[in-house]
């Protein structure tokens, strides 16, 4: 079980009118010309809160990691607004898009992206090298947080000495230790088997509610909606439907896990309000591997 990251709680951020950490205001993100156009997403309007976990789920070719991509700042909208912290990124250079990445977004890929020659605790500390820190401070920063993470004997192993948990652990820790306001997932559970794949969604979960960040994932898999504060359903590049959960998913992932969570027919539900009240999340989420998503991003953008 991580230990929290700080004294920070868990608020509804919509209800005490907090201002979110990403805007998307009818953003629209269109592939190609003529006959090859593609839509790949289609006036999409979401806010994205500090301290809150967001799923967006939906079938292979939905769109969902463009949006992720887009809300990273990574791919640009075609049409639209997107507003970080209340400031629109429009007309910023790509000095100063890569410069918002590195110090305000954490990013956390399915495959990991660790660099196979450094250690644990190295890869973490790129993070921090790339904010302009250096010295003894990030080596510390770095082992203390994998420490936190459960991963104190494993700091000076490299990847290849790692397990999938573990190496997504350390993917984590280094889109963490930088302390951003927002935390991107792409299919973060994907590679991992059900007890893995456990342990990191219920640490994404802890991170977002006591480090105080947002946490957007994207995922095919809807055995981690337990983890979910909202679950965004996304079909043909457009939100069909937004889930809110109510009870406290940290305490149901602490009895069940968050692969283990049913309905009365043995199906994984987004709801947790009553099993007659949960909605199949399965039925909607399609194939095992995403539409567009890519790992292009680095580190720091």
């Amino acid at each position: 079980m991580p230990q929290a990251f700080s004294d920070k709680r868990h608020v509804d951020a919509q209800e005490q009118g907090v201002r979110p950490a990403a805007e998307l205001r009818n953003i629209s993100v269109v592939y190609g010309t003529n006959a090859a156009t593609v839509h790949a997403v289609r006036g999409v309007s979401l806010d994205v809160y500090r301290g809150e976990v967001l799923l967006l789920m939906g079938p292979s070719g939905s769109g969902k990691s463009t949006l992720l991509q887009v809300v990273g700042c990574i791919r640009y909208a075609t049409a639209g607004t997107l507003l970080i912290d209340g400031k629109a990124i429009h007309g910023l250079t790509e000095n100063e898009l890569s410069r918002l990445r590195c110090n305000r977004m954490g990013f956390v890929f399915q495959h990991y992206n660790l660099l196979p020659s450094l250690r644990a605790w190295e890869n973490v500390a790129l993070a921090l090298e790339l904010r302009g820190l250096s010295g003894p401070v990030i080596e510390e920063k770095s082992r203390k947080l994998l420490f936190r993470l459960g991963l104190k004997n494993r700091s000076d192993a490299f990847p290849e000495q790692l397990s999938g948990g573990e190496k997504q652990r350390v993917a984590i820790a280094r889109a963490v230790v930088g302390g951003p306001d927002i935390v991107l997932a792409d299919e973060p559970t994907a590679a991992l088997d059900a007890v893995s794949g456990g342990q990191v969604a219920h640490l994404l979960a802890t991170i977002a509610r006591d480090h105080g960040c947002a946490v957007v994932v994207v995922t095919h898999d809807p055995r981690i909606s337990g983890i979910a504060d909202r679950v965004a359903f996304i079909e043909d590049g457009a939100i069909r439907s937004i889930k809110k959960n109510v009870h406290s998913q940290i305490r149901s992932l602490k009895g069940s896990g968050p692969h283990e969570q049913k309905d009365a027919h043995g199906q994984e539900g987004v709801g947790r309000s009553s099993p007659q009240g949960q909605e199949d999340a399965g039925r909607r989420s399609g194939g095992s591997s995403d539409d567009d998503g890519d790992n292009r991003a680095a580190v720091a953008g």
